[in-house]
């Protein structure tokens, strides 16, 4: 593995055949280098097959990113199929929350990208649900590749692309590995769509930090994607004032949300001519 080039883009399955057509596309090549996991890459993208289940894809995250020690803030994209009650084969959802059924845990995904396809909710279990009584996806890896990959990015950049394979009509045991290649490559379109929104989102949260942000990130609590808005507010501040001294009073201010909104409406308040 090429560990000069820090990537910023990992798109993780855990079948060979849910990764067939994403190699094809991207070009990817095998990386022999790498044993304990199929790796595939091109010049920004690693694509790594983990093999099915929570334990299996856990560890090809936590190896992958310790082996490439990635730049700040990689895009993380788990890509596969799951199983439905009712939706058509080749429906594709962009999963908000995630239960995992063995430890009660959730997980709620931020949405915060063009959403290109709607969203669902997926269980993960650690063996096949053949039932399809509850009105979720059900998949074997989407908590532990949630709940690694946000050890090593933001949440933001963590996401979960699932695709339907099967359902009450027709279980589990009648897919092919051709078929689901061919459901994922009927998707690419979307799947590019969505990798050029996380890196956008990724360049904003890793460009220099404007004066006064590192204070403010200390002073108050924000979430990622509020954090995401300060460096806005403070940059268009930097730009409107050619970088006039902020006078920030917070004394009253308890959170982050308040800090938000107080700059925003000191940048309301300016006269500005272009």
């Amino acid at each position: 593995m090429n560990q000069a080039n820090q990537y910023k883009t990992f798109i993780y399955t855990a079948l060979p055949c849910e990764a067939k057509s994403l190699t094809a596309h991207f070009k990817l090549k095998k990386d022999t280098a790498v044993e304990p996991f199929a790796v595939y890459l091109n010049q920004d993208i690693c694509l790594i097959v983990t093999g099915p289940g929570k334990s299996a894809m856990a560890a090809g995250v936590a190896y992958t990113q310790a082996l490439l020690a990635s730049a700040e803030n990689p895009v993380m994209l788990n890509i596969g199929i799951a199983g439905h009650k009712d939706h058509a084969l080749g429906t594709l959802r962009l999963i908000d929350k995630i239960i995992d059924l063995d430890s009660g845990k959730h997980y709620y995904p931020p949405l915060v990208c063009n959403q290109h396809c709607l969203t669902d909710s997926l269980q993960t279990a650690s063996r096949p649900q053949l039932q399809y009584d509850l009105p979720h996806l059900y998949d074997m890896e989407a908590s532990a590749f949630y709940e690694t990959a946000t050890r090593f990015s933001c949440a933001e950049l963590t996401q979960c692309l699932k695709v339907v394979s099967d359902n009450k009509q027709m279980p589990a045991e009648n897919i092919e590995p051709k078929q689901v290649s061919a459901l994922i490559a009927a998707h690419i379109p979307t799947v590019e769509a969505l990798l050029t929104d996380m890196t956008a989102l990724a360049k904003l949260i890793t460009s220099p930090e404007p004066h006064l942000f590192s204070q403010l990130v200390q002073q108050y609590h924000f979430t990622a994607s509020e954090r995401i808005q300060l460096k806005n507010l403070l940059c268009r501040w930097d730009v409107l004032t050619d970088h006039r001294e902020l006078e920030f009073d917070g004394t009253d201010l308890k959170r982050g949300k308040d800090v938000l909104r107080r700059l925003d409406q000191q940048i309301g308040k300016m006269d500005f001519c272009l």
